[in-house]
């Protein structure tokens, strides 16, 4: 039975809307996205409201970030957060005990991002780093790290922080909020693994006063 030319305007504009949206969906996940900034753990590099531009190809391409970019990645569940006297020198990965298992489950975990959270922290320590945080300052394979990024007189606490001296493993970096008093990052949880960044902040749109790009 031959279609109307009503039925076929519609079934045009639905096909057009699914490809729309599949183009976006990829560009999306490989390319680039806009978030806003949640939480003030990052003060005062960002702040709660500001507008940003992800940059996903750091994930596309599984390329390493640099000590000193800000990037974002899957939140480790919260099993993962221990405190000192359960830290244990060779399990020093985050865990993601949540992973789903099913084609659809994926799908709506990592392409639509439903039901799943993510952290904005900068990189502190790469692969094969000695990490320690001692009286307040943060020491990379012995050697006083400089964060001209944090405010005056704020130091890096190790209180009730269980992952303050390590090694970070291959393939991992090890994370802190720029707020380090209000900052919930690898002093915690532990290394993030690299295919568990999302992205690399890239672009801050917004306030307008403040558009560039974001060190």
């Amino acid at each position: 039975m031959e279609l109307s030319a009503k039925t076929k305007n519609i079934l045009e504009w639905i096909f057009c809307f699914i490809i729309a949206l599949v183009i976006a969906l990829l560009i999306r996940f490989f390319i680039g996205t806009p978030t806003m900034v949640q939480q003030p753990s990052m003060y005062p590099t960002l702040k709660p409201g500001e507008r940003l531009i992800l940059n996903r190809l750091v994930r596309t391409t599984h390329q390493m970030p640099s000590r000193g970019d800000i990037i974002t990645f899957e939140a480790p569940t919260s099993d993962s957060y221990i405190y000192p006297n359960d830290f244990d020198a060779n399990n020093v990965i985050a865990k993601y005990s949540h992973e789903p298992n099913t084609l659809w489950g994926k799908f709506v975990h990592y392409i639509l991002e439903l039901g799943r959270d993510s952290y904005i922290k900068r990189v502190i320590a790469l692969p094969g780093e000695h990490i320690k945080i001692e009286n307040g300052k943060v020491y990379i394979n012995d050697v006083e790290l400089q964060e001209d990024y944090l405010r005056e007189g704020i130091t890096t606490s190790t209180q009730n922080r269980a992952y303050c001296d390590l090694v970070v493993p291959e393939n991992c970096v090890f994370v802190m909020g720029d707020n380090r008093p209000e900052s919930t990052d690898s002093r915690n949880f532990g290394c993030i693994p690299l295919e568990k960044i999302e992205s690399k902040v890239w672009i801050r749109f917004w306030p307008l006063n403040l558009f560039g790009s974001v060190q």
